[in-house]
């Protein structure tokens, strides 16, 4: 599932191409994925003819903000991501693109305008459930293995009243996250330090990737209980989590999976992750080989030698 870098990375490059843009019209094989209003037609209503005003984000929520004081919320779940670009029907393709859809676009509804080195015909691309038409030409694309996205339109005060959005914890780069602040949120706490990391309430958009490898940063056992870690230990789980978000920003995220940015490129920091799926490869620190566990249901890694229980 995206993390708070993936998302951050995918609505920062909707604002810089789609804001000012008008929706004109909407396409679904899907309709599922509306979840306020549930109708596909009042979704529609609700939509088209808005401008895009801005696009932002709460935890792992991207927030398109229209002309009318609604909120287009997307949460793209376990293997959706947000694309501008061009897209045909594939009943429509050239003989140029033929050769590149046998490898991997077979059975697909809509294919790329783009030529074939465009990063939009990556095969994690070819899913595509949900299309924004704008004005001026572009589209924005939903591309979703699983179906799993849930897509929703209302007035904004109603969408930031929403139980999962009015509930998350908050944002680890804010500004005025400071670590006092962060200290705060563990008084009176009790659990393993990874599943609180992890739970959206405590703090948002921080998900299994860079919890192990905020944890493997901070020398700490993915299982130590908080309730005994030290002011000291706190405070280096703090930095590291600033660290480690901060880099995978800067390198517009993880795509060892599904994800992929606006652009359907793939980001960069799985190509320097430290521990995240890197069982049995020696510690880039001191060489012991990484382990993995299952802690909730959720797979741990971590180095024995550098973060003991």
């Amino acid at each position: 599932m995206p993390e708070m870098p993936e998302v951050e990375t995918i609505a920062r490059g909707l604002d810089r191409k789609i804001k000012n843009r008008k929706i004109t019209d909407i396409w679904t094989d899907w309709p599922k994925y509306f979840k306020l209003p549930k109708n596909a037609a009042s979704f529609r209503k609700h939509v088209i003819g808005k401008k895009i005003t801005a696009v932002g984000r709460r935890g792992k929520n991207v927030l398109i903000y229209l002309s009318d004081n609604h909120l287009l919320l997307v949460h793209q779940k376990m293997s959706g991501h947000l694309m501008v670009g061009k897209w045909r029907p594939a009943s429509k393709i050239t003989t140029s693109h033929v050769v590149r859809l046998r490898e991997n676009w077979q059975g697909q509804k809509w294919i790329p305008v783009a030529s074939g080195e465009s990063p939009l015909w990556d095969p994690m691309n070819r899913f595509i459930r949900l299309i924004f038409f704008l004005s001026g030409g572009e589209m924005l694309a939903l591309s979703d293995l699983r179906r799993f996205a849930k897509v929703l339109c209302a007035p904004r005060e109603k969408v930031f009243d929403l139980p999962e959005i009015k509930k998350l914890g908050p944002e680890p780069l804010d500004k005025t996250f400071n670590f006092r602040k962060f200290e705060e949120l563990f008084r009176g706490r009790k659990g393993r330090i990874k599943q609180i990391l992890m739970d959206q309430n405590f703090i948002t958009g921080i998900g299994n990737i860079y919890a192990d490898e905020i944890l493997w940063t901070a020398r700490i056992h993915p299982t130590a209980r908080v309730e005994k870690l030290k002011e000291k230990e706190l405070k280096v789980i703090y930095g590291s989590i600033k660290k480690i978000l901060k880099k995978a920003l800067r390198l517009r995220g993880t795509s060892i999976d599904d994800y992929r940015d606006s652009g359907g490129e793939r980001g960069k920091y799985d190509l320097t992750r430290y521990v995240y799926q890197r069982e049995g490869e020696p510690c880039p620190r001191c060489g012991t080989k990484i382990k993995r566990i299952k802690l909730g249901g959720r797979s741990a890694h971590f180095c024995p030698k550098c973060q003991r229980p």
